[in-house]
């Protein structure tokens, strides 16, 4: 939800992000997140309801966000920094903000360094409009930006010096795993140097305007091996992004990640995202460690997956 009934703009309009100028937009992105209903308190509560069960997962993620010279216009372009995972952890090719599960004891810890000040990256107007939506919404926000923070350092070494928090999102619930997500959107001041990791191949980055042109736009549909299932297709498709970068490369933007910067162009611009072909569509087939990493045996998820077909 968005806190309000907006009036939503055409996918041909470019925004009023592309007239501003990088101060201005980074203040109208702050005042929007500020004012977006987030619910965390009821969320967490929520989760640790359903986990009387079965063991729920809290994470949170960044969503990056640099400001990046395009020298031919000779102006700032916003731009999404993602990670594009390894093939040794779970859900490996696929982009995310860096984040992963909060970490209770040493999370809290550095939440309160981040509440008094160090590093310095929760402040100014953000951290304004934080404590104004109470204090148990203000903790739930600084715990899943500290959990954030801390991933992004361990996932693509990004220093938490280099960071600015901008706002919260609403929580996203994983539709195959029992997890939830608490996204932190953080400007980025400067750009670092990044070296693969473990989990990273390799950093993506997804200008703002990608997100503009109807024809990123297709149907991303999946498929499990031959081993996992009868061979048949899933029966499921969602929406998602693809996005040639200068080099000739091209990466496929789907899942939560994808519906999380939705989520955020939907608060933050009014954007509506366009109608898409219905065979204007692509296919992934998921190998038997898509949800495990190294670890080789078979997903748990399939039942779930063929129950919410």
């Amino acid at each position: 939800m968005t806190g309000g009934n907006r009036q939503k703009r055409p996918l041909h309009n470019c925004c009023n992000y592309s007239i501003m100028n990088k101060n201005t937009l980074i203040k109208h992105i702050v005042e929007r997140l500020s004012a977006a209903e987030i619910d965390y308190p009821e969320k967490i509560g929520a989760s640790k309801e359903a986990g009387r069960d079965k063991r729920q997962i809290e994470a949170g993620v960044l969503i990056p966000l640099l400001f990046e010279t395009n020298r031919s216009a000779n102006s700032n372009e916003p731009v999404f920094i993602l990670s594009k995972r390894s093939t040794a952890v779970s859900q490996s090719g696929d982009l995310s903000g860096p984040g992963g599960e909060l970490k209770p004891f040493l999370d809290h810890f550095l939440r309160s360094l981040i509440v008094h000040g160090f590093p310095p990256l929760l402040g100014g107007a953000a951290l304004i409009h934080a404590r104004e939506r109470g204090k148990a919404a203000f903790d739930s926000i600084a715990l899943f930006l500290a959990n954030a923070v801390r991933e992004s350092w361990e996932e693509i070494r990004l220093n938490p010096f280099n960071i600015r928090f901008l706002g919260p999102l609403p929580p996203y619930r994983l539709r195959l795993l029992a997890k939830t997500i608490f996204p932190m959107v953080g400007l980025i001041e400067k750009k670092w140097e990044f070296n693969s990791s473990r989990e990273v191949e390799k950093l993506v980055e997804i200008p703002l305007e990608a997100f503009y042109n109807k024809e990123n736009y297709s149907f991303f549909s999946i498929r499990l091996q031959d081993n996992m299932t009868d061979g048949t297709a899933c029966g499921w498709k969602s929406p998602c992004l693809i996005f040639e970068n200068t080099t000739g490369e091209v990466e496929t933007l789907w899942g939560a990640t994808f519906n999380i910067i939705m989520s955020f162009l939907d608060i933050v611009f009014d954007f509506t995202p366009p109608d898409i072909h219905p065979e204007k569509i692509i296919t992934k087939t998921l190998n038997t460690d898509y949800l495990t990493g190294n670890d080789r045996r078979r997903p748990k998820f399939l039942d779930k997956f063929r129950q919410d077909r």
